[in-house]
């Protein structure tokens, strides 16, 4: 389902179900505020009524009570809405019956997701990985819930059995296309894997920005590396991976990756197919982990979302992190004061604002101290056969020293451990000289 048609339009009421059962995983009231967000980040959909409806249990065929969907039919309709938006799975049975009976259109949390990363895609992998996921959503809401889908084809069923039924034409075709993409992916991820691997020549360390969405991460993106990557105070503001050079203050250069901002019960569809998206968190020497401090009620559960799909897409657990308390400017100053305190005590924790720039200049630092690769002098014998692998110590700017003898170049040299490696790697290919 496409809002593409309605969004001049589109008045959306947005309903968080909660369930009366012990543990359950979120607090209604942010979460009611999560789902209003959400629905706000997609262009030209106005919200214009929300409420949190607490449920003793599930109704399978209409999620609601009957009483409780009168209730809610009665304030949609005042609210001339034309859209619900409702935080949580919705079963396609669900959703043609509340369709039904309220008279409007309705999206789960998956499909509003869908809607949101379908709207930001930017790059041909992100627009891929969206058609994937959305088809594969697609898939899962072919019931047997319109006559069209009873017909038969295959003739009159006389030979050969009664023939295909139109719910599986429409899923063979919807398999069909979701290869077509697969095969379209396997190219764009190939093309990612060559850009990798240049990068991979020159050995500049990668930085992986990862966070709940809207910590503020391509903000700090921007202010760290100087580029106008889009920022803006919404969900899912960033979707596509984006990479730039920073230069740190040792003078060495790092690259740094802002990527989509992580959020609590992420679609099943959107981790399979965005997994691809987030390689470049799976290769990173460091991770900045960067969290909403403004917001003191969530950033600890939202910390423990991150933290779980950072284990889920199978980050090495040897792979530093250095915690980033973003949005200080936001909190009041008393309490500005205790966090700067808190982090004072803590070597991997900094308390940071983006838009003032403060605790930048630690942070930096740090990152330094971590993927800092440290340099060794040593006194090198280079064959004069060997000047092209003389020429690349130059050209590394590793060389302090150089002197010619009878046996060769005495060279010494002042160089990282990533500089001996390929030197190394050099003189084998090179042979003895």
């Amino acid at each position: 389902m496409s809002l593409e048609d309605e969004r001049s339009v589109m008045r959306a009421y947005v309903l968080h179900p909660e369930l009366k059962v012990a543990g359950s995983k979120r607090n209604a009231e942010p979460a009611l505020a999560e789902a209003v967000a959400l629905g706000e980040a997609l262009p030209d959909l106005e919200i214009v009524g929300a409420e949190i409806v607490r449920l003793p249990k599930r109704h399978p065929g209409k999620l609601f009570g009957k009483g409780k969907i009168a209730e809610l039919k009665q304030r949609i309709h005042d609210a001339e809405a034309g859209l619900v938006l409702i935080d949580g799975p919705v079963s396609p049975v669900q959703q043609r019956n509340l369709e039904k009976e309220w008279g409007v259109k309705l999206l789960d949390r998956t499909g509003l997701i869908l809607e949101i990363f379908s709207d930001r895609a930017r790059t041909k992998e992100g627009v891929l990985q969206v058609e994937m996921a959305a088809l594969t959503y697609q898939r899962t809401r072919l019931v047997r819930a319109w006559t069209h889908l009873e017909r038969q084809r295959g003739g009159l069923g006389f030979v050969g059995g009664p023939g295909e039924t139109q719910i599986e034409s429409d899923r063979r075709a919807i398999d069909m296309q979701l290869n077509r993409l697969r095969a379209q992916l396997d190219k764009v991820k190939k093309t990612r894997a060559l850009h990798r691997a240049g990068r991979a020549k020159v050995p500049y360390p990668i930085v992986a920005l990862v966070g709940y969405t809207n910590a503020g991460k391509s903000t700090l993106f921007n202010r760290l590396t100087g580029a106008d990557v889009f920022a803006k105070d919404m969900l899912f503001a960033t979707l596509d991976p984006t990479m730039r050079k920073v230069l740190l203050p040792s003078g060495d250069d790092i690259i740094m990756s802002d990527t989509v901002g992580f959020i609590s019960e992420l679609p099943t569809e959107l981790v399979v197919s965005f997994r691809a998206t987030l390689e470049e968190v799976l290769e990173a020497d460091l991770i900045l982990h960067v969290k909403d401090v403004s917001d003191e009620e969530q950033v600890f559960s939202r910390m423990l979302v991150v933290n779980k799909i950072l284990k889920d897409i199978g980050l090495d657990p040897e792979t530093p992190v250095i915690e980033v308390g973003n949005k200080l400017d936001l909190l009041p100053p008393e309490d500005q004061d205790r966090y700067r305190v808190e982090c004072s005590r803590r070597p991997d924790e900094f308390a940071v604002s983006s838009v003032t720039g403060e605790g930048l200049d630690d942070l930096l630092a740090a990152i330094t101290v971590l993927i800092g690769d440290p340099k060794t002098v040593v006194t090198l014998t280079i064959g004069y056969q060997n000047g092209a692998i003389l020429s690349w110590l130059h050209a590394e700017d590793a060389v302090t020293e150089e002197i010619a003898a009878e046996d060769g170049w005495h060279v010494t040299v002042d160089w990282t451990k990533t500089q001996a490696a390929e030197y190394h790697k050099r003189r084998a290919q090179a042979g003895k000289g």
